[in-house]
């Protein structure tokens, strides 16, 4: 995973550090109105992108922007001065936002969220480029070079959450980028660090799916300071090869999976320095209470971290990305 550092990188940087226009907080806990996206003619839009579009920059009050069941063949982007937007799906299995764009690391993402307050559940994001290159690779016929960072989404804002919903790549899939994140009963497919970024989140029993072997997690924190770090609490691990939990894409990556169900495909070395070696002690990677055929740790790295009970009220939901009680103030309930 490389990320390119380009031109329009650069200034989404920048004007998320000037811009203050955005709202703080949604006004209540109730939708205000409801967009019907579909494939039928009773639907507003057919697009979800367009629905999007029709909502005004600077909204304070939740929108809720429904998804009928379909497959929705488009890139989907909600801009930074759009916040209090909640996407409601009627099933991953079966609302289903998809797209094929590669090799950019920044502009390839099926879905992207860059305001704070966005809420989703009951969707499917997917991104279908290496398709062919990955069925290839799990079979040998090639060695893989062919395949390309392909996002299905990439999360900016603070304050996001997504229930019951699926990501679905290969290379790359969810670039968490920063912020609190909440990702709950989901569904992560990929290969290579594809989960990924810099975000402070929380994973509440998902399913981690590793369709070959590569690494699950690539943690970009940058300082001890940082309260970033990925959580992965219940839940399963599962798929097919052999793969790390992690390997660290910051001098100070931080992740911990707390009673996770651990597959076979999980390597018995479980995690890796990458760019970092020699500099271990200074990545947080930490397990805790996980069962299952890959959950010994008798062979992991040996500067993996010590996590006692102590230590774990810091990494629960409440103290980890809850401390403000932002989940209670969505628009929907879990």
């Amino acid at each position: 995973m490389e990320i390119e550092i380009t031109l329009p990188l650069i200034l989404f940087f920048m004007i998320s550090y000037l811009c203050i226009c955005r709202a703080e907080n949604c006004e209540g806990t109730q939708v205000s109105h409801t967009i019907v996206v579909g494939h039928s003619a009773n639907a507003e839009f057919r697009k979800v992108q367009a629905a999007i579009d029709s909502i005004p920059e600077n909204n304070s009050q939740w929108v809720k922007i429904h998804i009928s069941a379909g497959t929705y063949m488009e890139k989907v982007q909600i801009p930074y001065e759009k916040p209090c937007i909640f996407l409601e799906g009627e099933g991953k299995d079966v609302t289903i936002i998809t797209y094929d764009d590669h090799q950019q690391t920044d502009t390839s993402a099926t879905f992207s969220s860059s305001p704070d307050n966005v809420v989703a559940t009951g969707i499917t994001f997917k991104n279908t480029y290496n398709v062919a290159a990955m069925l290839r690779f799990q079979s040998r016929k090639m060695g893989g070079d062919d395949i390309a960072p392909a996002l299905a989404a990439r999360v900016y804002g603070d304050k996001s959450a997504f229930y019951e919903c699926g990501f679905i790549g290969f290379q790359d899939t969810l670039w968490d980028v920063k912020g609190r994140h909440y990702f709950k009963n989901c569904y992560l497919e990929g290969a290579v660090d594809f989960i990924f970024g810099n975000g402070q989140s929380y994973y509440e029993n998902c399913r981690i799916n590793a369709t070959a072997s590569g690494f699950i997690t690539a943690q970009g924190r940058q300082s001890e300071k940082e309260e970033s770090g990925f959580v992965f609490r219940d839940g399963s691990v599962f798929g097919n090869g052999e793969s790390l939990l992690g390997r660290a894409y910051g001098p100070y990556s931080r992740v911990i999976f707390y009673g996770t169900n651990l597959g076979s495909v999980v390597a018995p070395k479980g995690w890796d320095a990458w760019h970092y070696a020699n500099r271990e002690d200074y990545i947080y990677y930490a397990e805790f209470g996980c069962g299952g055929a890959g959950a010994n740790t008798s062979n992991r790295v040996p500067w993996m971290s010590k996590l006692d009970h102590s230590e774990l009220k810091q990494f629960s939901k409440s103290e980890f990305i809850n401390q403000d009680a932002w989940l209670q103030k969505l628009p929907l309930k879990y």
